[in-house]
């Protein structure tokens, strides 16, 4: 239908394919494999009791998997389809059992399985660099699904809940509990006098590939996972071949032990492992993390910023003995002070570099202002939707039908204007909310239906996201949903400013309450 819609509403798609030079596959491999550490010894591996059996997987959870595969994902270095692998599901079964469980009880991964073809994706329409490029890796599907068996062994062992300010790759966490957490704790702080709030927006390099399998399974064994599993972690991590193919044209194999590929099952669960303890060591400062996109709330009173600085030079050492880089150019700073009298700010400075301090930042999708104002963000979703009303009148005027008028406009335009809107929605001015409306009732008048408005679907979406907190006991914001000895109502949460009444922890208990 996708392609039917561009053909009629003549969209013009960014060419963001790589340029045909025949150097460029070698240049983006070394180029890649630029975070290797050069090691001579032979990987060591953790010592196995004798009384440790290794894990086992069954052959229903290995035909259950296979059946599962999605044929329209891209075959990996070995050109096995999945939809081959998904006809002969039953055929495949005990053979592929048996290698599972004889590379877990050798914990070995053979080099054909970890083996990754990197497909180099274009950031922007005219990338200038290597790093305009972002690498995407290939690997087998039949070891995506070995990867999808072993996932909740590890999980079984460890506890993945100790990090509760990691909100990615998690059930029932999302972009709108990393932001509106932020936001909070910035406005729960600046209740208080003589206070101010300095955000902290940390970017990394190439986190996923850096990581150094070493320290990464050493984490893993002192969380309480198996030697036997950690082995298997290390070996699936060492001693893999990748290659770089564009339009057909491959580049020479380069063996690789450091990092994790962008494409693995696995990949995003060792990362998560990797930072559970980068964590804050001063109260009166925060460190959320949403996968590598991490920001640090410094919460300040009486110009005292010690503990803030004291806690960005230990993420910094932190940073250095995990083998992650941080990129100067892209971590910014913002400082929220709504003193009348305000003291100059000293820059912050890492690796020797002064962070930029800037008036408005786009945190995870959402543009978070120096003033916590949401000018910034209504005005770039309004822009958005407005170049999106264009192609529903083109498709109108083609003739379509009000169903299929209705399911663009959700997708397509609802999608963008209502993009995280518990964090920004109840804290609009009056203005910023009719130019919202406004959107919404020019789609209708050329769907020629109603259409839900966008205070209607903030408040569904506060209450949902609300009662899906309140029973996750786990989450860091189930605190603030803390009955009363009644049982029957929610304690509110204290305000004295319309900023913090406004947010969306406030608002969601006071739409629970209602109920």
């Amino acid at each position: 239908m996708w392609k039917s819609i561009k053909c009629l509403t003549d969209y013009n798609v960014r060419d963001t394919q790589c340029p045909k030079d025949p150097s460029l596959p070698d240049a983006l491999n070394n180029f890649y494999a630029r975070f290797e550490v050069p090691n001579s010894s032979p990987t060591p591996r953790i010592t196995v009791q004798p009384d440790e059996a290794p894990i086992r997987v069954t052959a229903a959870e290995v035909r259950r998997t296979l059946k599962g595969i999605n044929p329209r994902k891209a075959a990996g270095p070995d050109n096995v389809h999945g939809r081959v692998l998904k006809g002969c599901s039953d055929e495949l079964t005990d053979v592929w059992t048996d290698i599972f469980n004889l590379s877990l009880q050798q914990s070995r991964v053979p080099t054909c399985l970890k083996t990754a073809t990197i497909i180099p994706v274009p950031k922007t329409a005219t990338a200038s660099s290597l790093n305009d490029y972002r690498p995407v890796a290939l690997t087998p599907i039949v070891m995506k699904c070995f990867e999808k068996l072993i996932m909740p062994h590890i999980k079984d062992f460890i506890d993945i809940s100790l990090d509760p300010y990691q909100f990615a790759y998690r059930e029932n966490r999302s972009t709108e509990d990393a932001v509106s957490f932020v936001v909070h704790r910035s406005l729960s702080h600046l209740e208080s006098r003589d206070s101010y709030v300095r955000l902290l927006f940390v970017d990394f390099t190439s986190a996923f590939n850096t990581i150094i399998p070493q320290t990464l399974v050493q984490k893993l064994s002192s969380l309480g996972l198996t030697a036997t599993l950690c082995n298997w972690i290390l070996d699936f991590l060492t001693n893999r071949p990748q290659s770089v193919r564009i339009h057909g044209v491959s580049s020479s194999s380069i063996t690789l032990s450091t990092g994790s590929p962008q494409g693995c099952v696995l990949s995003p669960l060792l990362f998560t492992l990797l930072t559970h303890d980068c964590a804050a060591r001063h109260p009166s400062c925060l460190i959320v993390k949403f996968a590598d996109d991490t920001a640090v709330v410094g919460c300040i009173n009486n110009n005292d910023e010690s503990s803030y600085r004291q806690e960005v030079e230990h993420l910094e050492r932190w940073c250095k003995e995990n083998n992650l880089c941080i990129n100067n150019t892209k971590t910014k700073e913002m400082i929220v002070d709504f003193r009348r009298s305000k003291h100059p700010s000293q820059p912050l400075y890492i690796g020797g570099t002064a962070v930029e301090v800037v008036s408005s930042f786009k945190y995870l999708g959402v543009n978070i202002s120096d003033d916590l104002s949401w000018r910034t963000n209504t005005s770039s979703l309004l822009r958005k939707s407005h170049q999106r009303l264009y192609f529903l009148r083109k498709l109108r005027r083609s003739g379509l039908g009000r169903s299929v008028l209705t399911s663009f406009y959700r997708c397509a335009v609802e999608s963008v204007l209502t993009s995280c809107i518990t964090v920004w929605h109840g804290s609009c001015s009056v203005a910023e909310k009719a130019a919202l409306q406004r959107v919404v009732k020019a789609a209708q008048r050329t769907v020629g239906c109603s259409l839900s408005s966008t205070t209607e679907i903030y408040t569904n979406r506060c209450r949902r996201r609300a009662l899906c907190i309140l029973k996750d006991r786990s989450h860091p914001a189930n605190t603030f949903f803390t009955p009363l000895p009644s049982g029957k109502r929610l304690r509110s949460i204290k305000s004295r400013t319309t900023r913090l009444r406004n947010s969306f922890f406030p608002e969601a208990v006071r739409l629970l309450n209602a109920l």
